[in-house]
């Protein structure tokens, strides 16, 4: 097993003398974890250390791997002047980092630096880790915006890559975790804070990575976390086989959670196939949504796997319900993959002679043509979970006192931009968040005037 050690730590830039000036002092546990994390560092001394960062360059769709023989980085925007580092890239290992992602179809390499300046999420476990040892090359990675099963490949990928170039390598899961544990913290106090925290660290004390796939997005975004998928990278370098886990220490002073901890691999042990155990429970719950869909969800899955399977487009069956075929409306049709938006695209009215014409082309553009993902594979078609909402007229409203966040949705305009929000979604609770995101959509500036349309929707689900 080439990944001889792994540990989940935290990047507060404070934790350097030299910007925390005193401040450091407050944040004690984490810091005596942090000296004691690069003291097993310095006995182990490895060929290579990965690091995966959340404030590197992020892409949607791709893993970043920092390219050249080399990269500094300093901590001047804190007001440190004087603390200066150098990391050497270990080339060999990224090129086989890239390699296998590129054969397992994970996007990942070292196209598109923005910033060859390393962030803080690499300085400052490194400034620890170099204090004891720095005979070592590194890999900086950083996350995506792709779902959590993506970083737990990746995770598999760095451990293959580590044992095909026989570099003995550690990993740092660069991860604070939430922002939101108090009222006087970066983003203030939300209840969801030390609830995440919780989840993490509990699922990091006993090893039980089959924990994080089951903290929601929902729940991360309103604990304005930065760590998971870093975690989830971890984790999967370790798929299918015991960990020695050991959590040396957690605290969150100043709003922030850092946890500190360490994981060594064990035996073989495939009940600890844990992506495998998640993907299998999705596609269980995938086909008993399926069991239950009424003709119109029918109609949208029908529709995308004909088209993506014969590369032609679904004729309206014969025995459609005379609802699909005599009526006209606008629809949307929404597309998830593993509880995560996976596509959805709409039509405010009908551009179609009936909603069974609507429904099969609104659901081939949900999984092929929204330009926020990729094109639906036919590997995906299995695990795919469809909701239809059928669109009643518009109508202008005066004011968002006439909106009702789980009965109307929103349309709102400015000019020739114009922004649509459905009813009644998850982390959607109010009228204001609700006319926010329409608007961000839209593209339309916080500030300028805004034309308000409400609409009703038949939402089948």
């Amino acid at each position: 097993m080439a990944i001889t050690r792994a540990y989940a730590l935290p990047h507060p830039p404070l934790a350097i003398p030299g910007v925390g000036r005193g401040q450091e002092n407050g944040i004690g546990k984490t810091l005596q974890s942090f000296h004691k994390v690069a003291e097993e560092i310095a006995a182990l001394a490895p060929d290579s250390i990965v690091f995966i960062t959340p404030h590197n360059v992020i892409y949607a769709d791709y893993f970043h791997i920092s390219p050249g023989p080399s990269a500094r980085g300093d901590f001047s925007r804190y007001n440190d002047r004087g603390t200066k580092l150098e990391a050497r890239y270990d080339e060999t290992l990224a090129r086989e980092i890239t390699k296998l992602a590129e054969r397992s179809g994970i996007p990942a390499g070292s196209l598109g630096e923005k910033d060859a300046k390393l962030d803080h999420g690499v300085t400052v476990p490194m400034w620890f880790i170099n204090s004891r040892f720095s005979d070592y090359k590194a890999v900086r990675i950083s996350q995506s915006g792709m779902d959590p099963a993506a970083h737990y490949r990746l995770g598999q990928i760095i451990s293959e890559a580590a044992e095909t170039t026989r570099r003995r390598t550690v990993l740092i899961a660069s991860s604070d975790l939430s922002h939101k544990l108090t009222g006087d913290g970066p983003y203030g106090f939300a209840p969801e804070g030390p609830e995440f925290d919780a989840a993490v660290t509990g699922a990091l004390s006993d090893g039980n990575f089959y924990a994080l796939f089951e903290i929601t997005d929902d729940l991360r975004e309103r604990a304005a976390e930065c760590g998971y998928n870093s975690l989830m990278v971890l984790a999967g370098c370790f798929d299918g086989m015991k960990v020695a886990p050991c959590l040396l220490s957690y605290e969150g002073p100043f709003g922030v959670g850092y946890a500190i901890a360490s994981f060594s691999p064990g035996e073989p042990d495939d009940d600890r196939r844990f992506l495998e155990r998640f993907e299998d429970g999705k596609l269980k719950e995938a086909r008993d949504r399926q069991k239950g869909e009424d003709a119109y969800r029918a109609l949208a899955r029908r529709s995308l796997e004909h088209t993506i399977s014969h590369r032609t487009d679904l004729p309206v069956p014969d025995d459609l319900s005379s609802e699909l075929l005599e009526r006209r409306a606008g629809v949307f049709v929404t597309l998830y993959k593993n509880g995560r938006l996976r596509g959805c695209i709409g039509t405010t009215s009908p551009t179609t002679v009936n909603v069974a014409q609507e429904i099969i082309q609104n659901a081939v553009s949900a999984g092929l043509h929204d330009p926020r993902f990729d094109p639906v594979d036919v590997s995906e078609l299995p695990y795919l979970i469809y909701k239809v909402d059928e669109l009643h007229p518009p109508e202008p409203v005066e004011s968002s006192a006439e909106l009702d966040v789980k009965r109307y949705g929103v349309i709102v305009s400015n000019g020739g931009r114009r922004g649509l929000l459905l009813p009644n979604l998850d982390g959607v609770d109010t009228v204001d968040e609700q006319i926010s995101i329409a608007r961000r959509k839209a593209g339309i500036p916080e500030h300028a005037p805004l034309k308000l349309e409400r609409f009703e929707v038949i939402r089948h689900e």
